[in-house]
């Protein structure tokens, strides 16, 4: 069960989320860091912005036109998710809002469920920045339906008619690199024998070009996974964390190698584990508008280093 969630006004709130001082503290370490991150940049000081970083047919790019693209492309959001966060934390104080280890254990294992790769947070390498994402939707949820009731009846039902969602399988974090022969693979895999980075390799060596440029990264893949190719999906399970595979010939004709980073064990969740999670989506599927923590700061007036809340 995925809910849409857009910008929108919310509902009236009887009580005001206290974001702004919140906000001027976070954008202060925000910029603190963006000198910092500067300084170590530019070791020799500002007349280093001009130094060339690369060049493409003799046109260079200097050090300075690197950093403006990273702010420009990186800055904005990642300012943007850690507003929404300490907004949410704040809801949390205000509202009385707890959000518990186990329900985000539970809220992962869902997204690893669902398997359909629109998670984008599953994939996050720094695994308390993932948590810390899903904590401040589950209390953005949990704001949005604190007043809707939801009968117990029609939980239970929705446990018995979807049970298979909450069993969830074993799953293997893979990474791949795809290649053009079998002969290619056997070279990479000498490779990765002699001490060779697998996701560097899968940067420098992958034809597979989305998921080259992740390292390799597919994400979470269950043994039989429909939506893997099969013999992935087949290989996965036999693999152990930190190792890899033999040549693997792919339905396309293309040879992989695939490693695995970790193993989460699979299991069954209860009626009684779940039925907080299934009350808060059929809420949020009663609510006329999806609502995103921003829509918060129009309403509570947040101000953050790009100007205006959103």
């Amino acid at each position: 069960m995925n809910s849409n969630r857009t910008n929108a006004t919310p509902h009236k709130q009887k009580r005001h989320l206290k974001t702004k001082p919140v906000l001027l503290v976070i954008g202060i370490l925000l910029l603190a860091n963006v000198l910092w991150f500067i300084a170590w940049l530019i070791p020799n000081g500002s007349s280093a912005t001009n130094e060339e970083v690369a060049a493409v047919d003799g046109e260079e790019i200097t050090r300075a036109e690197w950093l403006a693209a990273m702010e420009q492309q990186h800055g904005r959001a990642a300012l943007l998710e850690l507003v929404n966060e300490k907004v949410m934390a704040a809801a949390a104080d205000d509202y009385g809002i707890e959000v518990s280890d186990k329900e985000i254990d539970l809220e992962l294992a869902m997204m690893r469920t669902a398997q359909d790769g629109t998670e984008e947070l599953l994939y996050a390498s720094d695994s308390e920045r993932q948590r810390d994402k899903v904590k401040a939707q589950l209390i953005l949820e949990k704001v949005l339906t604190k007043d809707v009731l939801i009968e117990d009846q029609a939980i239970e039902d929705f446990y018995e008619d979807n049970r298979a969602i909450y069993d969830v399988k074993d799953s293997y974090r893979t990474s791949m690199i795809v290649l053009n022969s079998k002969a290619e693979a056997e070279e990479a895999i000498k490779e990765l024998d002699n001490g060779s980075s697998f996701e560097a390799l899968a940067r420098e060596r992958s034809i597979d070009n989305a998921t080259g440029n992740l390292g390799g990264d597919i994400g979470f893949v269950s043994p039989g996974q429909a939506s893997i190719d099969p013999q992935i999906a087949k290989t996965v399970e036999s693999i152990e964390p930190g190792s890899w595979s033999a040549p693997l010939v792919l339905e396309d004709g293309r040879t992989a190698v695939i490693t695995v980073k970790e193993k989460i064990e699979g299991r069954t969740f209860g009626f009684d584990e779940v039925k907080e999670h299934i009350s808060r989506e059929l809420a949020l599927e009663q609510l006329p508008q999806s609502v995103s923590p921003e829509a918060f700061w129009q309403e509570f007036d947040a101000e953050w280093f790009y100007g205006e809340g959103e």
